[in-house]
């Protein structure tokens, strides 16, 4: 049995599932990019058939990544295996191919309607014309923590005959404990004939706060690939965490005695830019990857600390990304060296003019801070990029006005198809006179089912990142926007996910019919 633990990232595929995290094409590239310089070993770029912003972005992520492997998931269907095999055809490593079919008894009798043995049929079909693609495919049985042991020990024979070179063993609504999942994962190993074939695999659900606990379980009992996401973003309560898995695996590595070949340097950047991109914060107590998750504030603990870092610190904060490529940038900064940062972020800026769009965004931004950070960097892209697109909506100016004892009102000026438009509204608050303001312009009829505010960076100059969440008729879309005004980032948040609203909807949502 091998000693390196697989790492496999759904970050771009079951992270996406979140409510209101649909990425752009440009933006799953940039994770990408970022997941290739973490160096995991397989990133699972989408669900090809889900719609064609999925399938273009999974074959332009397969275009431009070289090494890690690319792979599409795709139900047990013809259809979804073929247009799989399309989008991960330009993969330089060939592609992988993960197909899954549900195995647990409610399933198959509510949702598939099929008998087991159809189910197994189902499976082998699928697989075999995965081969036809690429000789790396993967199968899952899709709820396999609540399936019955016999049925999941026939069908997983059957896939390993079939070609299947590695089994996913998913966890899917998180209904599972550490050691009961464990010791089935052992148990599928030792009565599986032909087991020894491939590498067997699990993916967790975070449902129970069980996610990685169980994902570690079973890596101890003989799994050799967990399937996680960047921060733990997935739907529901979220999946496996990426980054505690793999700290998890260096850290004791007295107790686990495998390694990755992840560049854990990479960690927090990561990190960052995926809750960047997707407007889910993370939170200061997160393991790992939380504002807090190094910082001392208990004299003991500090005092601790400064004579012998492990008394209280497990691990280095540099060993993950903390403290490093912090290059601090002003108003004195030219266009080579942001260029140049940027491309060290894996932010890859293809023309002149986008690089003048972000270079002025940037100067304008440092005559308000005295120092420029990464984080700023990321938002200033996005901020960029959003403006490329044709907008139905966009911001003009705003005032408010708030006092103790009188309503607080604002006067918002926005665009709508070119026309100005100007409206002042009162509210509980200066923010909510704001949003009052620009609904009252739009009439979008939307439901406001999120507001975050984050500094981005530290200091009282810090831009405010908001995170505005919108649902309308079943869809839900994140509205991003940052400014060192946090009314002005309300704004442009707010209009963000009104224009994201508009835009066509995906055809259906792997949500629906994900691992």
């Amino acid at each position: 049995m091998s000693n390196e633990l697989i790492i496999f990232d759904t970050t771009l595929r079951d992270g996406e599932q979140s409510p209101g995290a649909s990425m752009t094409k440009d933006e799953k590239l940039r994770i990408a990019k970022a997941l290739e310089r973490l160096k995991v070993n397989v990133i699972e770029a989408g669900f090809a058939i889900a719609s064609e912003d999925d399938f273009l972005a999974i074959q332009s992520i397969a275009r431009h990544v070289k090494d890690s492997r690319v792979c599409s998931l795709a139900r047990a269907l013809d259809k979804d295996v073929d247009r799989a095999g399309e989008a991960i055809k330009p993969a330089s490593h060939g592609g992988r191919i993960h197909t899954f079919i549900a195995t647990s008894p409610i399933h198959m009798q509510h949702k598939l309607k099929l008998a087991p043995d159809a189910v197994i049929d189902h499976a082998e079909k699928a697989i075999k014309r995965a081969l036809k693609w690429t000789d790396d495919v993967e199968f899952s049985c899709e709820d396999a923590g609540r399936s019955e042991f016999d049925f999941l020990c026939r069908i997983i024979e059957r896939a390993i005959r079939a070609g299947a070179t590695t089994i996913n063993i998913p966890d899917t609504v998180g209904y599972s404990l550490p050691a009961p999942f464990g010791e089935m994962v052992k148990r599928l190993i030792e009565n599986i004939p032909n087991a020894d074939k491939a590498i067997f695999s699990v993916h967790c659900h975070n449902d129970l706060g069980l996610a990685v606990a169980n994902s570690l379980s079973a890596v101890s009992f003989g799994a050799r690939q967990v399937e996680c996401t960047i921060n733990g973003l997935g739907e529901r309560a979220g999946n496996c965490a990426l980054e505690e898995i793999v700290m998890a695996i260096k850290t004791r590595s007295d107790f686990f005695n495998l390694t990755t070949r992840i560049d854990t340097t990479q960690i927090v950047t990561t990190s960052k830019l995926v809750s960047s991109i997707t407007g889910f914060p993370v939170q200061p107590n997160k393991a790992i990857v939380g504002a807090n998750a190094f910082a001392h504030e208990s004299g003991i603990h500090q005092d601790g600390v400064l004579k012998h870092r492990e008394t209280y610190e497990i691990m280095r904060a540099e060993d993950v990304g903390w403290n490093t490529n912090r290059m601090v940038l002003g108003k004195h900064s030219g266009r080579s060296a942001i260029k140049s940062r940027l491309e060290d972020l894996g932010i890859i800026i293809d023309s002149d003019e986008t690089l003048h769009k972000i270079f002025m965004r940037f100067k304008a931004l440092a005559d308000k801070k005295h120092e420029i950070f990464d984080e700023d960097l990321h938002a200033l892209v996005g901020d960029t990029q959003a403006s490329d697109i044709v907008e139905k909506f966009s911001f003009v100016r705003l005032h408010a006005a708030s006092k103790t004892g009188s309503n607080p009102f604002a006067e918002v000026a926005l665009t709508i198809d070119g026309k100005e438009i100007e409206q002042r509204s009162e509210g509980s608050g200066p923010v909510d006179a704001v949003f009052r303001a620009i609904e009252t312009v739009a009439g979008s009829g939307a439901h406001l089912e999120l507001y975050s505010v984050n500094a981005i960076t530290e200091g009282t100059d810090s831009q405010g990142e908001v995170t505005v969440r919108l649902s309308r008729k079943g869809r839900v879309v994140n509205g991003l926007g940052a400014d060192t005004d946090i009314l002005v980032a309300s704004a442009k948040a707010y209009i963000d996910a009104l224009n994201l609203l508009q835009g066509p909807a995906k055809s259906f949502h792997p949500q629906n019919e994900g691992l």
